[in-house]
């Protein structure tokens, strides 16, 4: 196994030629440089800040709660201090609780403000078991195939541009034989079998967007899902990531284990997304719980030990992901402990949203130890200087004006740019 530190391969270099408005290269001038953006995906859910972002500046409850009017300027600062990416909530029980009625105008304008801050959005899911609507159960099986294809091109076609990075379906290898719930999803899936069902949603939502980049996402790490990515890909579905859940509720699974979970994915030659990932600054679950969701306390505190640890956990968890060169994005499930899954203390913030140990130890990481803050640099005689850092954008400067660049993941590039 690598050290799980070698981020060597997510550089890049420029020789850029710097230049006048007329084109004159500027000779033994000094230029400042420095990024403006990682290609690497360092994102969270955004769903606290749907409510005061999308509604009318109030915040509420649509279903998983979120940030009152009062700390969501907050949340929010402190959300794009750290994150360029986000994942929005199309949860279709709660997007479209009565049938005809999404609730797009909301999500869209919420999506949207994400984009202006230059932070891409990815929506969760387009077809779920767990969260289906419960008047999907009251069509025929015929009647709700129809009406689950029509859904996902339709959010898919409706958010172009906006959302072109979609869940298509969520945890498909346990959907045939779920039991918490009646739904239709897996009734459907009992009758067509998870292979086509997995297919329905893929080419649906290519269906409403050609463009849209499509992940296949689950909990299950097992063989199990294994199998079914061979499944897929053998019958022609086009898979554009696999998403992988790793929420540590239980404990740091540990640079090994997390390292032989990407290798064994890595095989597919598909990107990785590390799609939801906890680590709590609380006690731990008890390792003899199974189905994570059958923990039920009244209070699950964060504690001084705890946020320690799940600094130093962190840090070592992203150093690993970013190492494995298959890996293209990370999203940490919680920016705060309020409304955090399972009520555990896996926010990057505690309840109160002052910043935990562990934000604190990421934004050091990703905007310190792998980022150019403003360098000073001065051209040769030929206005040019030599650039390296990780893939992303960069802007360069002096007193007249500035240009951006963009250095690409393993390649060395020339480039040129008029400062003016």
């Amino acid at each position: 196994m690598t050290s799980g530190r070698d981020v060597d391969h997510r550089m890049g270099e420029g020789t850029v030629t710097v230049t006048d408005g007329a084109g004159t290269p500027l000779a033994e001038r000094e230029v400042i440089v420095e990024q403006t953006r990682h290609d690497f995906s360092f994102g969270n859910i955004g769903f606290d800040l749907v409510e005061w972002i999308g509604g009318d500046g109030e915040a509420g409850t649509h279903l998983f709660g979120g940030a009152s009017a009062a700390s969501a300027p907050l949340l929010a600062e402190k959300y794009l201090e750290l994150h360029n990416a986000t994942t929005l909530p199309f949860y279709w029980r709660g997007f479209e609780p009565r049938r005809g009625s999404p609730d797009t105008d909301r999500l869209h304008r919420a999506a949207q403000w994400f984009v202006d801050r230059g932070v891409a959005v990815k929506g969760h899911p387009l077809l779920w078991h767990t969260l289906a609507p419960q008047w999907l159960l009251d069509l025929d099986d015929e009647e709700a195939e129809s009406v689950m294809r029509a859904h996902i091109a339709r959010e898919t076609r409706e958010f172009a541009g906006v959302v072109d990075l979609w869940d298509a379906i969520n945890e498909a290898v346990i959907l045939p034989v779920f039991t918490a719930e009646r739904n239709a999803v897996t009734r459907l899936a009992q009758s067509k079998g998870r292979l086509e069902m997995v297919r329905l949603a893929f080419e649906s939502a290519r269906e409403g967007n050609g463009h849209a980049r499509l992940v296949l996402n689950d909990f299950d790490l097992s063989f199990d899902y294994e199998r079914v990515i061979e499944e897929c890909l053998d019958a022609g579905i086009e898979i554009d990531a696999i998403g992988l859940q790793t929420h540590m509720h239980q404990g740091y699974r540990g640079e090994e284990a997390v390292w032989d979970i990407l290798e064994r994915f890595a095989r597919f030659g598909l990107p990785l997304q590390m799609t939801e990932t906890t680590l709590v600054s609380g006690d731990l679950m008890p390792a003899h719980i199974v189905d994570l969701n059958d923990y039920v306390v009244d209070d699950w505190p964060s504690t001084p030990e705890g946020e320690a640890r799940q600094a130093d956990e962190v840090v070592r968890h992203y150093r690993t992901l970013v190492s494995h060169p298959a890996v293209e994005s990370i999203t940490y499930w919680g920016l705060t402990d309020e409304g955090a899954w399972l009520g555990a203390p896996a926010g990057l913030l505690r309840r109160d949203g002052s910043a935990k140990p562990a934000f604190d130890a990421l934004v050091e990481l990703i905007k310190d130890e792998w980022w150019m803050s403003p360098t000073a640099v001065r051209t040769d005689g030929d206005g040019r200087v030599q650039i390296r850092g990780f893939a992303g954008d960069y802007r360069v400067s002096d007193g007249s004006g500035s240009a951006s660049i963009h250095l690409d993941r393993g390649a060395t590039t020339s480039l040129r740019v008029a400062l003016e």
